[in-house]
């Protein structure tokens, strides 16, 4: 799985790094502002490619493995990610916020795309806190002595909302990186 994390922020790396060197001729002039811009779409690529490569890891395969195996990744994937993934999540949403507040010129259309994609990043990021952490720390728990019957159900739903998440942040992407390439 990180073999596929990596890769796939591999390509948003460069795919940003497309953005930038297409910049746009009103960037001319602003200062360091654009550094910003470029700061926080690095920090939404980050965000982005962790949930992406969950999905892509998990969602072809996350039916195959028995509640006790699927614990065990769940707490793997659990203390690899949750302290880094928090503050890089806080980082982002800090960064794209001041994006959008000093962005030049606040009658642009680039400029409501980047309020759409904050709006879509916190969004994925509240099914991540409201949904899938809790299924999660209920996941980690489970042994062989104390699956819960039914626990299907909670691994569906799990995906289900991880589709979600992912979508929403993808998107999100997409719509800051419009904004900030103009």
């Amino acid at each position: 799985m990180i073999h596929y994390l990596f890769i796939e922020s591999t390509i948003q790396l460069k795919l940003a790094v497309l953005f930038i060197k297409n910049s746009p001729a009103s960037w001319r002039g602003l200062g360091g502002i654009h550094y910003l811009f470029i700061a926080a779409l690095f920090a939404l690529m980050l965000v982005c490619g962790v949930f992406w490569g969950l999905y892509f890891a998990l969602s072809r395969s996350y039916q195959v493995f028995s509640a006790v195996e699927l614990a065990k990744i769940a707490r793997t994937i659990v203390r690899n990610l949750e302290v880094p993934m928090r503050n890089i999540s806080l980082l982002c949403l800090a960064l794209m916020g001041f994006s959008i507040a000093f962005y030049p010129d606040k009658g642009n259309w680039n400029f409501y795309t980047m309020i759409a994609s904050l709006l879509l990043i916190i969004g994925s990021l509240v099914i991540t806190v409201a949904i899938e952490v809790p299924i999660n720390n209920q996941v980690i728990t489970w042994t062989a002595k104390n699956t819960p019957s039914g626990w299907e159900q909670l691994r569906n739903r799990w995906h289900y909302y991880n589709v979600v998440r992912t979508l929403f942040a993808l998107l999100s992407f997409v719509l800051f990186a419009k904004g900030v390439a103009g």
